[in-house]
């Protein structure tokens, strides 16, 4: 599927990259064909002009007004051209006759009087460039002139462009597929990773779904089986729903968190009080697990105690930090666990949550924040109220709150939690 789309994406840049190259060299093609053709043409009535000026006309009788242009005196004689770019000249009578012409062999063309330049084919291949004049004085016409010029002045350079440009456009097309096939590589990377990333995260969804809903299914028929049995049953279930809907209250707030819906209730919190107020709620989980639960706050000369606050939502802060408690206490099988609270730079607070188990291999701490991923399975879902999206909440929230999250394993054992927020100015 993505290999075809990618093919599509190279083939629209190529085809679309094509299109505009062809335009390109269309345009520059007639560009300079008109331009040369210009060049002919200027070139052919200056001829005219000169030829004009130097014609020898004779008036006879001078009392009758009447011209003649001498021929003889205004035209050299005819010598056999040995160029083939020389301008040729004819000289046509006031009835169109020609009376003198360069050319070898008379053109069978007609007299056409105009001072724009015509384009003459004759036999074979040989095409001229010609421009005709009438010459009069006192409105006596006393003949035609016609200057004619090789065509392949223009037909050369412009067969020469023409090769060029296929060339050009050849190699600037083949070098576009190439780089619209990489750039669509590149372009539907983020595509497919995340196309991976829902599908892992349908499939874990799936199978973290699957297994309540059969045990609720499980527990329901025994105890329609076994009426004696009603009441421990109903209990497994009330776990088993609970279970499940933190795991689907889990999965929505990250859809929300993904989809930007979830927009926090910006306030000013001070962080020293929300970080007491959880570890109050996680004494009793604590104490259940003999664990020493203990919060230090580190002041200097820079930060007062009136200066742990931050700019955020006080509920998502505290199921953050409630989310990393809880799960020190839960996995760490450590008899202590600490919550530091510090600042780090003048901008910046930093809470550390510390445990003393045995903490996360080096080759899963690049995926720890990762939805549903299991780096030790007995690190996960070993509660009955896991939903095993603890630590990917943590780390929506916090960059929600434009923070940032982080994980440090000790040499020999221990676990730290860094989350880093901007401090409120």
């Amino acid at each position: 599927m993505f290999q075809a789309t990618r093919r599509r994406l190279a083939l629209w840049y190529t085809a679309v990259t094509a299109i505009l190259l062809l335009s390109l060299a269309l345009g520059m093609y007639f560009y300079v064909r008109a331009t040369l053709i210009d060049r002919i043409d200027d070139t052919l009535k200056h001829v005219v002009e000169v030829v004009n000026r130097s014609l020898v006309v004779q008036s006879f009788p001078p009392s009758q007004g009447r011209y003649q242009v001498d021929l003889e005196a205004s035209f050299p004689s005819q010598g056999k051209a040995v160029e083939d770019d020389h301008i040729d000249l004819e000289w046509f009578s006031p009835q169109g006759d020609l009376l003198w012409s360069t050319f070898t062999e008379t053109l069978a063309v007609p007299l056409h009087p105009t001072r724009y330049g015509q384009t003459i084919r004759l036999n074979g291949d040989h095409i001229l460039r010609q421009v005709t004049e009438r010459v009069e004085i006192d409105r006596h016409v006393l003949g035609y002139i016609r200057v004619s010029h090789p065509w392949f002045e223009v037909s050369k350079p412009i067969r020469q462009l023409s090769l060029d440009l296929m060339v050009g456009m050849t190699l600037m097309v083949a070098c576009v597929a190439g780089i619209g096939w990489f750039l669509s590589g590149i372009a539907i990377q983020p595509v497919k990773d995340s196309y991976q990333s829902l599908k892992q995260f349908t499939a874990d969804a799936s199978h973290e779904l699957r297994n309540p809903i059969a045990m609720i299914q499980t527990n329901a028929q025994i105890a329609l089986a076994y009426p004696e049995t009603q009441s421990q049953r109903l209990k497994v279930i009330e776990r088993l729903t609970k279970r499940l809907g933190n795991l689907v209250n889990d999965l929505l707030f990250l859809a929300r968190s993904d989809s930007g819906i979830i927009v926090p209730g910006w306030q000013s919190v001070p962080l020293d009080a929300l970080l007491m107020e959880v570890i109050e709620e996680q004494r009793v989980f604590s104490e259940q697990k003999k664990m020493l639960l203990s919060l230090t706050i580190i002041e200097d000369d820079r930060f007062s105690e009136q200066e742990f606050a931050v700019w955020g939502d006080w509920d998502q802060l505290a199921r953050l930090f409630t989310n990393l408690i809880g799960n020190a206490i839960e996995h760490s099988g450590s008899p202590s666990c600490k919550v530091e609270l510090r600042g780090v730079k003048r901008d910046f607070l930093q809470v550390r949550v510390t445990d003393e188990g045995k903490g996360i291999s080096e080759s899963a701490l690049p995926y720890i924040f990762d939805r549903f991923y299991r780096a030790d399975p007995a690190r996960t879902h070993s509660g009955a109220g896991s939903s095993g999206l603890g630590l990917a909440i943590v780390k929506a929230i916090t960059e929600s709150h434009h923070g940032h999250v982080s994980v440090e394993v000790g040499h020999d054992r221990g676990t730290s939690f860094i989350v880093d927020l901007p401090r409120l100015p």
